[in-house]
C-alpha cells in the first residue's frame, strides 16, 4: 500500500474514533484532524481518506471549513481518495451524511481517483447528498442509532478499498 493519511473532522469524538478504527484496519499511522490539512500534507501522501460528521442541516464539521478549501485548490490528480461520514439517520434523516458528499465533491473536483462507494442497502434514511447513482460515495456510519453495525461496515469497506490504495 502506498503512503496513506486519514483526515477527519469530529466534534463529539465519533468521527475521530471511526478514523482510528479505519487506520488500525489499514495499518495506517498517519491520522490527522482536518484542521491540520494543508498543501504540504496533501503532497506527502499518495492516498487520502477523508471523514466528517454532519452537523446542522447537512453541514461539514467545523474543522473542515478551511480544509475543504485546501482540497478544492489542490491538484489531486494521481491520488486515490476515499471518504467516510458519520450522521444521524433518525434525527437528521433528510441530510444523512451530507458532509461526506461535500468532501467527495471537493476531492473529485480537484482530480482525485475516488474509491469506496457503498450500497445503500441496509441503511434507513430519507435523503442524502452523499448518494450518487444509488450508492453512498463512501462509508456512511451512524454511531448514534446503529453503532452495532459500525465494525462490520468498516471491515467490509476496508477490504474493498485496501487493494486500491
Amino acid at each position: 500500500m502506498k503512503e496513506t493519511a486519514i483526515f477527519y473532522g469530529s466534534t463529539s469524538g465519533n468521527c475521530e474514533g471511526i478514523a482510528n478504527k479505519i487506520a488500525k484496519a489499514l495499518g495506517v499511522s498517519n491520522v490527522f484532524s482536518a484542521s491540520q490539512l494543508d498543501a504540504a500534507k496533501i503532497a506527502s501522501y499518495d492516498n487520502l481518506i477523508l471523514g466528517s460528521s454532519t452537523w446542522g442541516c447537512g453541514d461539514l464539521q467545523d474543522e473542515w471549513y478551511d480544509g475543504v478549501e485546501v482540497l478544492k485548490s489542490a491538484d489531486l490528480s494521481g491520488k486515490t481518495v476515499a471518504v467516510f461520514g458519520c450522521g444521524d439517520s433518525c434525527g437528521f434523516s433528510s441530510t444523512y451524511c451530507d458532509a461526506m458528499g461535500q468532501l467527495y465533491e471537493a476531492a473529485k473536483g480537484a482530480g482525485a481517483n475516488m474509491v469506496g462507494a457503498v450500497s445503500t442497502d441496509g441503511y434507513s434514511f430519507d435523503e442524502s447528498a452523499s448518494v450518487v447513482d444509488g450508492k453512498f460515495v463512501g462509508l456512511a456510519l451512524d454511531e448514534d442509532n446503529e453503532s452495532d453495525k459500525t465494525d462490520g461496515r468498516i471491515a467490509a469497506w476496508v477490504e474493498e478499498i485496501k487493494p486500491l490504495l
